[in-house]
């Protein structure tokens, strides 16, 4: 698998991410042991997690294979703080007390005393932007994080904090797909000129741009899920339709899959550092590693770039 700096950094990353989020709720332990194995099998080292996900057992999930299953210096871990659920509840907090306590919890679950790459996970207009920096600036300088990011941050927000950081920024995660091209009007070009790269996430659209859901929903899918159902949604109505048919026909006409199609036309995107996918059982993550992730010929990239271009 390609290796690739993010941003302007020396911080090495898998172009492919392994997501965590359904680590501890779809994903049981023995299935996320496998996960493990099969991407670092498959030359992946980003493994991307955060305190909110399953509150906090995907990071105790990840912490309790560091040294059995894989050795701590061979992975990318990149964790997150600063937003919590509870009782279905969103709740952001990116104080500096509540973010520099979000940490020691992450690094305690995960059992390391630091982590790659930490990210503020959402940005918090309660409080200033500032305080929120000296949180990432302090875990930079003490060791328990070697790079910091913002994540799920627009354009002016991305370019504002990269700009009153004291120190460099390495990174933005934001959602970034065929079916989510709003990061192209402002915040790619606000990644690209402050040095950032960004960890692209539900870069197969949710799900939705593998095709699976074309003219029905599979039993075991997000969307038939009560839970989850409401993430998959937003992308089985309207004009996804039309750009998941003509991600088909490119795949059918190049030998290819969707999935295959869909990723590499996202890597193949300015300031793309890495994609993150999420997925649940080893034998979709089989196929998203059985990708070649080449270029798109540029008539078929065109034609997806036209039927997908946002309002």
């Amino acid at each position: 698998m390609q290796q690739r700096y993010v941003g302007n950094s020396g911080l090495r990353v898998s172009s492919l991410s392994l997501g965590t989020m359904s680590w501890a709720r779809e994903t049981d332990e023995q299935g996320a042991s496998a996960l493990l194995r099969t991407f670092m099998d498959g030359g992946g080292t980003l493994i991307d997690t955060a305190a909110s996900y399953s509150d906090g057992q995907a990071e105790a999930m990840l912490g309790g294979m560091l040294g059995d299953i894989v050795a701590r210096s061979e992975l990318v871990i990149s964790t997150k703080a600063g937003l919590s659920t509870s009782d279905g509840r969103r709740g952001v907090d990116t104080s500096r007390n509540g973010m520099l306590s979000g940490l020691d919890a992450s690094l305690a679950r995960l059992g390391t005393d630091y982590v790659d790459l930490w990210f503020a996970q959402a940005w918090d207009p309660n409080v200033p932007l500032e305080e929120t920096l000296s949180a990432l600036e302090f875990a930079v300088r003490s060791g328990r994080a070697r790079y910091a990011g913002v994540s799920n941050f627009n354009g002016w927000q991305t370019a504002k904090a990269a700009a009153v950081a004291g120190f460099p920024l390495v990174a933005n995660q934001s959602e970034y797909s065929l079916l989510h091209r709003s990061p192209e009007a402002e915040l790619i070009p606000a990644v690209e000129d402050a040095g950032l790269g960004l960890m692209a996430w539900a870069p197969l659209g949710r799900g939705v741009l593998t095709g699976k859901y074309r003219g029905h929903i599979p039993a075991d899918s997000r969307a038939a899920n009560s839970r989850l159902a409401g993430y998959v949604e937003p992308y089985l109505e309207g004009t996804s339709s039309s750009v998941v048919e003509a991600v088909a026909m490119a795949a059918k006409g190049l030998g290819r899959t969707a999935l295959d199609v869909s990723l590499s036309w996202l890597l193949s995107q300015h300031g793309v550092a890495t994609a993150v996918v999420g997925p649940r059982t080893p034998a979709q993550l089989k196929e998203i590693l059985d990708s070649t992730l080449a270029a798109l010929p540029p008539q078929i990239a065109q034609a997806l770039e036209d039927v997908s271009s946002p309002a």
